[in-house]
């Protein structure tokens, strides 16, 4: 810093000359630091850890070894506590999480003994795996129910085309017709159907050969869409129209939805000679409140 004590040299003004107060005035540094001075104001060497770790994890205290945090080297609580980052800490020098900790104690409960959650924690403490990325954990939450169970579901599910998309619009057409009608409930007709061709019982014993020995023009004369809102199908896997309907139903459920729904008959379209459709209709129930 360059400061001027005295006047100019070959100029007898005194006025023009800079006193050393206000050469400081001019240069004075501010009183708070900015942010980029905050920032460098972090430790730069690597951040030092004792052995017992105290944690604060979204409001809630957990203690644990530093050797258990970093038991899996590609997780991101290895990586936090592996001394390359800055951790801040609470008032009481606990490391802080913010993360809800409701479900920490099973993840460190793995880290610890490898102890996985009971049951009806499984997919709460999958969601903080997937977070944390511990990657055993996952593989074995994987492989126990329910998630083992969802994992077959949605094999099954991989087959429906458009799955996903037929959710969606349940859902907005119940929410359109109660909100156009203001009613508690609204209900819409969806069909359900495994096979692609009709079946009367005039074809059902040889409903597989008959699948196969039409050509593509006559396979097209049975080509039609239900009078319904929504149509599932078809699909060719073991799984029957009522698996598929407990699928819909779960995840509406899932999603807080109220559902009912019943089989309220089929679709009686007549397509060619003694040709029919067949296809079961069944009725929905959206109840918002």
């Amino acid at each position: 810093m360059v400061v001027v004590t005295g006047q100019s040299k070959g100029s007898g003004d005194p006025d023009e000359a800079m006193s050393s107060s206000d050469a400081e005035d001019d240069f004075q540094e501010p009183a708070t630091p900015t942010a980029t001075q905050a920032g460098q104001a972090l430790p730069l060497l690597p951040q030092q850890f004792p052995e017992v770790i105290p944690l604060n994890v979204g409001g809630m205290y957990f203690t644990t070894r530093l050797s258990t945090l970093r038991r899996y080297e590609d997780t991101m609580l290895a990586a936090m506590f592996s001394g390359r980052h800055y951790i801040p800490t609470d008032a009481e020098g606990r490391y802080f999480i913010d993360r809800d900790g409701t479900y920490f104690g099973d993840i460190l409960n793995f880290l610890r003994s490898g102890d996985l959650p009971p049951r009806e924690r499984v997919r709460s403490v999958y969601k903080e795996a997937q977070y944390y990325s511990i990657g055993p954990l996952l593989d074995h939450l994987e492989d126990v129910q329910p998630l083992k169970g969802e994992k077959v579901r949605q094999a099954f599910l991989g087959l429906m085309p458009y799955y996903k998309d037929h959710l969606e619009r349940i859902i907005e057409i119940a929410k359109l017709r109660a909100v156009q009608r203001k009613a508690r409930f609204a209900k819409l007709k969806v069909c359900v159907f495994k096979e692609e061709m009709p079946i009367t019982p005039y074809e059902c014993p040889h409903f597989n050969s008959l699948r196969f020995e039409r050509s593509e023009s006559e396979a097209k004369l049975f080509e039609h869409h239900c009078e319904v809102d929504v149509s599932f199908g078809p699909w060719e896997a073991v799984a029957d129209v009522y698996d598929l309907l407990h699928c819909i139903v779960t995840d509406l459920s899932d999603r807080g939805i109220t559902v009912d729904h019943q089989c309220i008959g089929v679709c009686d379209k007549h397509l060619i000679n003694h040709y029919y459709c067949k296809r079961p209709i069944y009725e929905f129930k959206i109840t918002w409140w």
